[in-house]
């Protein structure tokens, strides 16, 4: 079975594998938080966009989105609508020409910068889009869940009028990079034609503690104003899979 790049053949069936996961009351979590900063209808620089899900959403709460998406075909997917629109782009490397009240980064989009140049770039490019006093808001693997509760093997079936997708994950830990390699192994089953095809796509996962990530925050300039667990906002444990970090820039 062919490795293909990530969110390559993965893309076409990315809102199917995931039309389980409750983007409203995610987006509903991220307003909360920015009306409890004083921040009603702004500007948002999203970053790792996808489908534009979550952009989408956010525009019918009154944001203006300009989505970055580094894989072309979850680009060609995200249709826009009055309030999002969506461009290709690596968000290491991308330069607008205008500021932005937030920039978000949700579903552990940080989390695919397995490096630390990758993940100083990434603050960076926030830190220059952001207006002073601006947010970065992102969601992380949290280190101390991925040591306690340990990724297994999953497996995950969706169908739809057309397929029927069967999903393979198979974790890799390297404890000392704290990265996580998932090969994803896909089986597609057309209901149509009766074909059947799979493929394979590896996704490196950087999880991080509460101390790098304040540390990659002093570095860039950014003020830690709020780290919880995502959409719960409790206080994180070794039991929190996913933490929401809520910076603010420096002047």
């Amino acid at each position: 079975m062919k490795n293909v790049p990530v969110f390559n053949a993965y893309s076409r069936y990315y809102d199917l594998l995931y039309k389980d996961k409750d983007y409203k009351a995610e987006v509903q979590y991220i307003v909360s938080i920015l009306k409890s900063n004083d921040i009603t209808f702004s500007k948002i620089l999203e970053f790792g966009s996808g489908t534009g899900k979550h952009g989408r959403l956010l525009a019918k709460e009154g944001y203006n989105i300009t989505g970055i998406e580094l894989s072309d075909n979850m680009v060609k997917q995200a249709y826009e609508t009055d309030g999002f629109t969506c461009q290709q782009g690596d968000i290491r490397k991308v330069c607008i020409e205008r500021s932005f009240d937030i920039v978000l980064a949700l579903f552990h989009v940080m989390s695919y910068q397995v490096t630390n140049d990758d993940v100083s770039a990434v603050f960076q490019r926030a830190y220059d889009h952001l207006e002073v006093g601006g947010l970065f808001l992102f969601d992380v693997w949290y280190s101390p869940a991925v040591y306690n509760l340990k990724p297994e093997n999953r497996v995950k079936r969706m169908m739809d009028d057309e397929v029927e997708v069967t999903r393979n994950a198979y974790p890799k830990i390297y404890p000392n990079e704290n990265r996580v390699d998932v090969e994803y192994s896909v089986f597609v089953k057309e209901k149509i034609n009766s074909q059947n095809h799979n493929f394979l796509e590896t996704h490196s996962m950087r999880h991080f503690s509460i101390p790098e990530i304040e540390h990659f925050a002093e570095k860039n300039n950014f003020q830690v104003l709020k780290k919880e667990e995502f959409l719960t906002g409790n206080l994180p444990s070794e039991n929190t899979w996913g933490v929401c970090f809520v910076l603010k820039k420096k002047a």
